[in-house]
Formats: structure tokens, C-alpha cells, sequence
């Protein structure tokens, strides 16, 4: 590889870096061929971009951004895969973990994430992963903890209603 071709990739993973906030670094060392391939297919099943780069060109390309992302230098050895989702921080560990369930294959490892420029290293926490909700999940919350004591002040009002007016109506008829 050329030093221009290297130097395109590079400026590619850069860009690809600063306009995806989630992406995380595999390790598929000792994959097969159709092991690898049914890896891909699940991850375009979800709408993850998977590539495997360099370590080097993955080092600089991280180096270029404006985060600080040091601490991946230390999983940057041995064969590296990046996955990048567009929409969500957990979508790629949900794979990673039923990958290695559905295939019985223990070969993906996980390497480290970035998740809107928090850093996560280390294998111990995919699970930390998951279980991070997303900017959606989130605002739905908070609009369900915003209309609920709403929800139960127009449920009491609205019963205590239908209660007066049937006090109402039996007064009325016991004075007839």
C-alpha cells in the first residue's frame, strides 16, 4: 500500500470518526471465512458499518480528532474490525453478544467503543453497554415522568365527576 493510498484511508476513517459519535473496535482474530461473513451479514442486517483497517491507520486517523481517544492504543494490536452505527451506542454491543450466543463462536472480541466520546475499554463492558439507553429512549422517558401527574390529576377529576353526579342524582331521586 502507498503512502497516498494509506494517507486516503486515513483521512477517510478520520471523517468517518468526527461524523459517526458511535463506533466500536472488534477483534475477529481466528474467524473464518463464513464466520466472518456471517458477522457482516448481521451487522448490515442493523444498519452497522463493518471494516477491517489497520491498526496504525485506525491509531492516526483517531489521533486527527478533536476527542481524546489514547486510551485505544493500548487494544490496538492484533487484527482490528471497526463497526459504526449512526443511531445508537448499544446496537453494536446487542450484536456482539448475540453473535457469540447464536454461532457459539467466543472468536469476536470486543476491543473498545466510543459512545459519544466517552471512551469504553475492555471486554467487561459490553454489558455496560447494553444496557445504555439512547437519546430516544430517553427523551421518552422523560416525556412519560412529564404527562404522568398530569395523567393522574385529570384521572382523579374526571372520576370525582362521575362521583358527584351520581350523588347528585340519588339525592334528587330520594326527594322525590
Amino acid at each position: 500500500m502507498t503512502r497516498e493510498e494509506k494517507a486516503v484511508i486515513i483521512d477517510e476513517l478520520s471523517q468517518k470518526f468526527s461524523s459517526t459519535p458511535y463506533f466500536y473496535i472488534t477483534n475477529a482474530t481466528g474467524m473464518s471465512v463464513g464466520e466472518v461473513n456471517t458477522l457482516r451479514g448481521l451487522c448490515f442486517e442493523r444498519g452497522i458499518e463493518y471494516r477491517v483497517v489497520k491498526n496504525t491507520l485506525i491509531r492516526k486517523a483517531l489521533e486527527a480528532q478533536d476527542t481524546d481517544y489514547s486510551s485505544f492504543n493500548e487494544v490496538l494490536k492484533g487484527f482490528s474490525g471497526i463497526m459504526f452505527h449512526p443511531e445508537s451506542g448499544k446496537v453494536p454491543a446487542q450484536l456482539i453478544k448475540e453473535f457469540k450466543k447464536k454461532t457459539g463462536i467466543d472468536k469476536l472480541k470486543f476491543k473498545g467503543a466510543s459512545v459519544d466520546t466517552s471512551v469504553f475499554v475492555g471486554e467487561n463492558q459490553l454489558d455496560v453497554l447494553i444496557a445504555l439507553k439512547s437519546k430516544q429512549e430517553m427523551v421518552g422517558e422523560i416525556i412519560g415522568l412529564l404527562q404522568s401527574p398530569a395523567k393522574n390529576v385529570i384521572g382523579a377529576l374526571s372520576s370525582g365527576g362521575h362521583k358527584l353526579a351520581g350523588i347528585l342524582k340519588t339525592l334528587s331521586e330520594k326527594e322525590d
